[in-house]
Order: structure tokens, then sequence, then C-alpha cells
């Protein structure tokens, strides 16, 4: 039936009347669609994976919605009550919104607009949060910092969209006019500098009210999210997409804020996919998206992520932003590499995404995933250095990282060239991560210790190179931010994997350049870590090389002076001042050994190749910490006085095996007898004897042509290519 001018008309005046409460025709319309929801439904008729995960978010959900919750005036800083009740709010009213969607119970629904209508009456009272940081940019009104605003809204808006047609429309347009619009509005225009910023605040905020536009139907806040408040592509999310990842998808604030940004990059992606499946988002910049969840999981050791810069170290694969991310990656290649990881997250993520990951699961397409030898380039282009995960399986699941990476923005710690290893899956050579009790508000509000700054940040934290007792780029952020090492090698093959990178702007006048290899000896079925470090500069300094390390002091094989009646500071700056000096040598020339066991009941022995003006310093966290904010932490340090070069050359090696159920200990002393380090043009060549067996083990620093002949004592050799072992036994005469 046609209608009539007049119906048309009055019509166009209603339509015009009700514009700022207009949706869009479908709901839900993001994540969640109606076709999922079909599928959800269908999912939760049978026993299983998706059944099972919904069965435990409904037991959940319920106990919550018995409980009456509450919508408080903020006032605690994170970790603290309000903070922490906005944040169960947002997580109940996204589970209680799904539970409505797969069981049309509405108690759900109901659950959902009562909260939306109880923070409707508050928000437009609040000012900005009584706990926000002094001088800040960013303030939330609900939250003390705007980027849990933006999480909220990230899931409100998913919430809204779930129940929305079972609101009338008074109920829609309180909730639309007195919340949902003023919070994307403070987030956006009221925030610019955040909003259009290239950091995972920028991220979640972009997300937030880029999903707001779709469901409120503001198709120019979609756009703004994607390209910035003035829409040029100067912000927003694709600026975010292509200045935050490297073209292998690694995200360089590192694994912890990786994981973190994640999921608004996943979330708001698939909205996008939903709403505008033209846009392709996930197949911008050649998949970086996908190869971001990808690089993701690889980041990761024993299920935690590797803790550099500003990281958490309890964090792991089963975070809620991974489980979103393994299943979207899934959904979108098929691949079932990903159900693999999907299994060791046993968490089942509520959406139609979730139903093709617990169907897949269920059907046994799992296929291992391939955790791999890998140098990650930082930088838009790739080009801003690289972090190097080194991995092998020869008695034991091993990794050795070498963060020769960019300074990763705010969040990055002042530590060019540092490593971890892992053995046995624990963290053997360690660094300390984030000084940082996350969400305890009697320490410090849940946010970073001062310690942070004062220690965490600082060079001597980390296991690089210190010159003159002062941190990388003397600490500065934006310095650091402009300079970064370069990649000179990386290499698998059958004998290991090799690295080497270098950089001349951590310091004034100084090179540091540093090769470490995670090397198999044949014939022993064993790995070591082999770590030469060069250090060149144009006058003389002192320079330091920390290592810290995870387990119990067993033994030196020198004598050491230990400070058992007082201790003092190693320093007054940079780190050191939280530093107690708890022991001191002077070693004679040859190899220095420290040998401790970790808590996995191997033990681990550092073997040093000293000369006559090296010290070394045991050292302890704990120094002019009146808070007791630092974790007690071990670490030795050795120190060349008044030297212009230097290399540090040094072997760690894993052995033995201490059983405290059954009361054995096997081969607690280390095996190694030679240490040798020379250079031969282009070759860096170091001879280990360990466990009756001698080795040469041959690294090309530059790119030679092969196959390269070359002698060491009296023999002649042939490098096939960048890295080589050789068996020395058939060679000695």
């Amino acid at each position: 039936m046609r209608l009539s001018h007049p119906t048309l008309k009055k019509l166009l005046i209603l339509a015009v009347a009700l514009w700022p409460v207009m949706v869009s025709a479908a709901h839900p319309n993001l994540v969640i669609t109606a076709n999922d929801i079909e599928v959800m439904r269908s999912a939760i008729k049978d026993e299983g994976r998706f059944y099972d995960a919904y069965k435990q978010r409904q037991h959940t959900i319920d106990a919550v919605i018995a409980t009456d919750p509450a919508v408080p005036v903020p006032k605690d800083g994170g970790g603290g009550y309000t903070h922490e009740q906005h944040k169960k709010n947002y997580q109940a009213m996204y589970t209680a919104a799904i539970m409505y969607q797969l069981n049309q119970q509405q108690k759900y629904a109901d659950f959902v607009r009562n909260m939306l209508l109880d923070y409707a009456e508050l928000y437009p009272t609040l000012d900005v949060h009584p706990k926000r940081k002094e001088n800040s940019q960013n303030p939330g009104k609900l939250f003390w910092q705007s980027l849990n605003e933006a999480m909220w809204l990230v899931y409100t808006i998913q919430a809204y969209d779930l129940i929305h047609d079972a609101l009338d429309a008074e109920q829609r347009q309180k909730i639309e006019q007195q919340l949902l619009r003023p919070v994307a509005i403070f987030l956006s225009e009221g925030q610019p500098s955040t909003f259009n910023k290239v950091h995972n605040h920028g991220t979640w905020a972009t997300a937030g009210v880029g999903m707001t536009g779709y469901v409120l139907d503001e198709p120019e806040w979609v756009e703004k999210a994607l390209y910035g408040l003035d829409k040029s592509g100067k912000g927003g999310f694709i600026r975010q997409l292509d200045e935050l990842f490297s073209p292998q998808g690694y995200y360089t604030e590192g694994p912890y804020y990786q994981r973190f940004a994640l999921l608004p990059f996943v979330t708001f992606a698939r909205a996008v996919d939903h709403n505008e499946p033209g846009r392709e988002l996930f197949e911008h910049r050649d998949s970086v998206l996908l190869k971001a969840i990808d690089t993701t999981i690889q980041l990761s050791y024993n299920g935690l992520f590797y803790p550099i810069n500003d990281a958490i170290k309890s964090k792991g694969i089963d975070t809620i932003e991974l489980v979103h991310g393994v299943a979207a990656a899934y959904a979108q290649t098929n691949d079932p590499a990903y159900l693999d990881i999907a299994k060791r997250q046993n968490r089942i993520v509520l959406t139609g995404d979730g139903v093709r990951v617990s169907n897949a699961i269920e059907k046994g397409l799992v296929t291992p995933y391939p955790f791999k030898s890998v140098a990650f380039g930082d930088g838009r282009d790739g080009d801003q250095g690289a972090l190097v995960i080194m991995r092998e399986k020869q008695d034991a699941e091993q990794a050795l990282l070498f963060k020769a990476a960019s300074q990763g923005l705010g969040h990055g710690h002042f530590d060019k060239l540092t490593w971890q290893f892992y053995d046995k899956g624990q963290e053997i050579v360690s660094d300390y991560g984030a000084a940082r009790f996350l969400n305890v508000e009697a320490k410090f509000g849940g946010r970073y210790l001062p310690e942070n700054e004062s220690y965490a940040k600082q060079t001597v934290s980390h296991n690089t190179v210190v010159i003159d007792q002062t941190s990388h780029f003397n600490g500065d952020v934006d310095t650091g931010n402009k300079q970064w090492p370069t990649l000179t090698l990386f290499e698998k093959n059958q004998f290991g994997t090799v690295s080497r990178g270098t950089i001349d702007t951590a310091y004034p006048d100084v090179t540091l350049t540093r090769t470490l290899a995670l090397v198999n000896l044949p014939g022993l079925s064993r790995t070591i870590a082999v770590d030469v470090f060069f250090v060149d500069a144009a006058k003389k300094h002192q320079i330091d090389l920390p290592l810290h390390y995870q387990g119990q002091f067993i033994s030196a094989d020198f004598t050491y002076e230990p400070n058992t009646a007082s201790l003092a500071p190693l320093g007054k700056r940079a780190g050191y001042q939280h530093l107690w000096l708890t022991a001191s040598a002077t070693p004679e020339p040859g190899i220095a050994k420290v040998t401790w066991l970790n808590e996995n009941g191997r033990f681990y022995t550092l073997s040093n190749l000293i000369d006559e003006q090296e010290t070394l310093l045991f050292a302890q966290t704990g120094a002019n910490d009146p808070q007791f904010n630092l974790r007690n932490e071990k670490s030795l340090i050795r120190r060349r006085e008044n030297s212009q070069q230097h290399t540090f050359v040094s072997v760690l090696e894993p052995h033995g095996e201490y059983n405290p159920g059954d009361e054995y200990t096997i081969n607690a002393d280390s095996d190694l007898t030679t240490l040798d380090y020379s250079v031969d043009g282009a070759l860096t060549l170091v001879q280990v004897g360990i466990a009756g067996h001698d080795y040469l083990i041959a690294i090309a620093t530059e790119s030679l042509s092969f196959p390269h002949s070359f002698r060491y004592h009296s023999h002649d050799f042939e490098l096939q290519s960048r890295f080589a072992v050789y068996p020395l036994n058939n060679h000695q005469e």
C-alpha cells in the first residue's frame, strides 16, 4: 500500500523528532549478531564445551543478580570499592545481556535495564573523578582514568545492543540521552588528545565510541573512531592499526600491552565486519590484525607472556582478551592450530565465534600450535629493531628472549640488548617487569609504584650493560623513542638459533653490540646459552653488566667477601639506590662460575670469562624501599672500571636435578671445563669444553660468501652458514 503525501509528511516529521533515539534496524549488530544468536541457542541444547561455558556464566550472573548490585558514586582509585564495583557492573551487564539472548528470560534484560537506568541517573551529576592524577589530560568520571571509562563503554554498549529490543522507547531515550551519548562524547570530543592518540588508551576509546555509533545509528561517530576526530586519518583506529603494529603483528609496547589492546582491536574490527564488511579490517595491511593475534601467542612461554616493559608477570594466554582473539582468528582462518591454544586457555567465549571454536574442538580438529624461533621486527615498517625469540626442545622446553626492540612508548623500559632465559617451564634469567600491585588499592591505589620509575624502568634492573651507573638514554622516554638497535643477525638451523644486535645511541660515543645464541651440543643432547657483549667507547668508563636470576644461590668457584654485618646501597641513582651490595669478589683470570637452583629442580651455572681487571658484585633489591614495595630478587653484576673497550663472554649451562620428594640430587656441579673466545675477521669463535666434549661455536658477524673456510688451532673448518657448531674431539691431537 502506497502512503499518501500527508501520511508520509507526518512520518518524516516524527522521524526528525525522534532522530536522537533512532537506531539501526537490526539488534544485536556488534560482535554478536542475530545469526550468531540462533547458532548459540542451538549450541546450548546439547552438552559440550559451549554448554558448559554457558552454564558456568549463568551460575555466576545469577549470583550477581541475587545481590542487587550497587551503582555507587565514584570515589576510589584502581582497586578501591567503587572502582571495582563499576568494573564488575559492566562485566555483569555484558554477561546478563548475553544470557537474555540465549535463554530469553526476562530477568536478565531487567537487570541490565535497571542498571543502565541507574547509570543514566548518576552520570549527568558527575564531574571528573576525585582520584584522577594531578594535571592528567585523561581523567574519567566513573573511573580515575578515562581508559577504564572506555573499557566500560566497550562492554556496556554491547550489553545495551543485546537488550535493546526488550526496552520501550522511553527507556531507550533516557539511557541513550543521559548515558551512552554523554559517555561517547566525553571520550571523543571531550578528550581529543586521548581519542586521537596512537596508544592503547586511544584504541579502547575509539573502539567504544565507534561501536556506540553503530548501535545509536551515528555513522559520523564511526568515521571519527576510524579516522580521528577530524576524519583526516591523522588519528583514529586505522592509524593505530598502521602505527602500533609492525608488519609481523608485533605491538610496540610489548606482549603485556599487546594482549591488553587486542580486545578493542578485535572487538571493534568484528563489529565493523558485521556492519560494513566492505571495510575489510581483518584484511587491512596484509591481515596485520590476524598476525597480531598469532604474534601474541608466540610471545608467551609456558602459558605466560614474556615480561618486558611495564608487564605484570602473571598475565598469560588464558587472559580474556586473547580468548576473544583466538576465537576471532579461528573464525577468520579455520586454522586448527588455534584450537590447540583454545584448549590450553580452557575458556570459551559466549559468541558465535566461541561456538565455532567449541564445535571444532569437539570434532577433534585440533592440531599442535607451532611455537617458533622468530625475530619480530618492531615499528610500523618493522625496521626499528626486533624482539627475538629463540626456542629449543633438547632435554626441556627452552627459550631465550633477546630484546633488541624500540623503546615501547611510555611503558617502555631503558634496557636495550637485554635478555631473558626460560627452561623447564620457569624463568631462569629474569626481568623485573612492572613495579605495581595491579588493583591492590592499599598499594599506592593499585597504580604503578614510585619504584617503577626509580628501579623497574632503569637499566640496572635488566640484563644489559650500564655505563657509569646511568640508564640508557639517561632515562628519557622521548629520547629513547627516537632510537633503537639494529638487528644484524638472526639465523636458525640444526645447531640452534643465534642473533646479534647493536646500538650506538644508548650512550654518547658508546657502541653496544651483543651476540646471543641458544646452542645445541651434538652428542650430549644438551642446550646452552652463549652471550658475547662487546662495548666500544670513545673514552674510559665504568662498565657494569648485571644478570638477574631466579633461584637459590648454591655456590661460586671463587672467593667472595660477603657483607654479613651491614649493607649499603650500590649507588645513589638510576636504580642503584635500590640494590644492596651483599658480596663482592675479584676472581683470578679465567673462568668464574656462579651456580643457583631454580624451583623447577634444575641447577644453572653462569660461567664468566674473566680478565684481571674485572670484579663481581652480588646484589639484592630492597635498599631505599621503606614501604617494602620491591620484590626481593638477586643479581650478579660484572664490573670493569676505567675501561674503553671490553668484551663480556659467558655461558649459561643448565644441568642436574634436585628432587626433594625422593631426596636425591644429580649432577649439581657444572660440567663446563673450557671457555675460550677469539675473533677471526668477521668470525666470532667460542670454544666450550663440557662433560668431556669440546665444541667450537662459529658465528659470522657479517655476511660472507658460503662455504667459508677458516683455520682454528691449526685445523681447517668450513662454514656453510652464519652459525655452526663443530665437535673438536676429532680435531685434537
